[in-house]
């Protein structure tokens, strides 16, 4: 449960906040005063903090300064009224995550508390590199294959550095816990780190969450807001799904990476930025550049160093470390033992072509670790806890798995396959199917018949057509 600190001498709206936050879920303490607000930030070390501008004692200012001094990690919410935006502006420059106005709308405030805590946890949860499976307590990137091995040197080459990094990967594949390695173990790792999300963020939205706005830029812009890249001066920016980044947006990112500055929306004061670009995607730059959807200027700007991240079927070997892993991880959240996994539910998680990647090995463990409370997770439990997707998960499967196939059925047609090429195909496909379903059960010819949907006798029968038994052990449980 996250801890949330407010410091504001209204006592009224102290227990307002109390009152809210606490049916929100988080744990709240409160204090009237700067001096005591930096009192409990050193004893129960809060996971954010809101402070009022205007306090008895030293200011809002003065204690914000004296907060960061302590831990620069630690993010604050500045609340302020119209006439002291300025101040507020400041701080927000000097490492405060963001600032509200009085009197503020309730959503827009839980929204920030939201970010306000995922930064923090992000800035200050150490990534272990090359973790050990039984590592529970933080989050790792798992790994011990050669193409992992590649991932862990390139990190620690680039992290000293101030080298824009593009990280690139499927879905799934880990690339925000790499950009947060790199910030880490970077000079940088005492300044913000910030996270925006280039689709989850409306376009109209982006632009001034980036850049920030000046008073009356548009409508409904009030006052001056300073955008995410201001805030993060002196630290790193984690651009996610850059591919999706509007065209409209691509000039100013550029103008960002060549000159170092930025202008706010509706301004035209040039505003020097110090910030390190870390950006990832999981599409296809160079097709987005040559349908002209992507900025190839831009597109070398963010390629000074690219880190590649093999999707979860091209390192197979690191599907046992990474179900340690998460049966250790899942089963201290739940407060049970490591229940244990059988040797043939182990064997259905590395033969799995994991369309989702390491996100979705994560789901389908802690599914199986939920439900089975404590019981050895069985290939039963693997096989329900895999077929169990969204209609959306299910069709991206089927359109990889078709992808694949047809590349498959191309090469037959072209290469050719002998006089009967449909029955000589078929044939070889079906005799690599079985093959590989008994090998995923270890020879069990029943546990193999249920997994291909087909009776004992017809499997068996079919063992014999394609001479299987020649090839390798096969037993039965039945």
């Amino acid at each position: 449960m996250s801890s949330i600190l407010i410091v504001d001498d209204d006592d009224q709206l102290r227990k307002s906040f109390h009152k809210l936050l606490v049916e929100e879920g988080y744990e709240v303490a409160s204090a009237a005063s700067g001096e005591a607000g930096i009192g409990l930030i050193k004893t129960q070390a809060p996971d954010l903090v809101i402070l009022d501008m205007r306090l008895p004692g030293i200011n809002g200012f003065e204690t914000f300064r004296q907060i960061h001094h302590i831990e620069p990690k630690l993010p604050v919410i500045i609340m302020t009224a119209y006439g002291t935006t300025e101040t507020a502006i400041e701080a927000t420059k000097m490492g405060a995550f963001d600032y509200i106005l009085k009197p503020f709308d309730i959503p827009d405030l839980l929204n920030i508390i939201v970010q306000g805590l995922e930064a923090g946890r992000f800035m200050r949860s150490p990534v272990d590199m090359n973790g050990a499976p039984d590592t529970i307590n933080r989050e790792a990137i798992i790994g011990r294959s050669v193409p992992m091995q590649d991932v862990y040197k390139a990190i620690g080459r680039v992290a000293s550095t101030d080298a824009t990094v593009l990280i690139r990967g499927e879905s799934g594949t880990g690339k925000e816990l790499v950009a947060r390695a790199i910030y880490q173990h970077s000079r940088r790792s005492e300044k913000p780190f910030l996270v925006i999300n280039c689709v989850a963020i409306p376009e109209s939205l982006l632009e001034s969450e980036l850049f920030g706005y000046e008073k009356g830029a548009f409508t409904g812009a009030s006052h001056r807001r300073v955008g995410k890249l201001e805030q993060a001066h002196g630290g790193t920016v984690f651009l996610d799904e850059i591919g999706d980044m509007p065209f409209s947006l691509q000039s100013k990112m550029l103008r960002l990476l060549q000159e170092k500055s930025i202008e706010r929306l509706g301004g035209r004061e040039t505003i020097p930025v110090d910030v390190r670009i870390i950006a990832a995607t999981n599409r296809d730059l160079e097709a987005a550049i040559e349908a002209g959807r992507f900025r190839e200027d831009l597109y070398y700007r963010l390629k000074v160093v690219t880190i590649r991240l093999p999707p979860l079927n091209q390192r197979s070997g690191d599907i046992p470390l990474l179900t340690e892993y998460f049966m250790a991880r899942f089963a201290d959240e739940v407060g049970i033992d490591c229940p244990g996994i059988t040797p043939e539910a182990q064997s259905l998680l590395n033969h799995y072509p994991w369309p989702g990647n390491v996100r979705e090995l994560a789901n389908t463990i802690q599914k199986t670790v939920i439900f089975n409370r404590g019981a050895p997770i069985g290939g039963e439990d693997v096989s329900k806890a895999i077929s169990e997707k969204s209609p959306a998960q299910q069709e991206d499967g089927r359109e990889k798995r078709d992808q694949i196939l047809r590349q498959i059925f191309n090469h037959a047609i072209v290469t050719g396959f002998g006089e009967n090429l449909f029955d000589d195909f078929m044939d070889h496909m079906a005799r690599l199917f079985i093959s590989e379903a008994l090998n995923v059960s270890g020879g069990n010819r029943s546990r193999a018949a249920k997994i291909l949907g087909m009776s004992r006798p017809t499997l068996h029968s079919r063992i014999d057509k394609y001479g299987l038994k020649m090839e390798m052990s096969v037993r039965d449980d039945g």
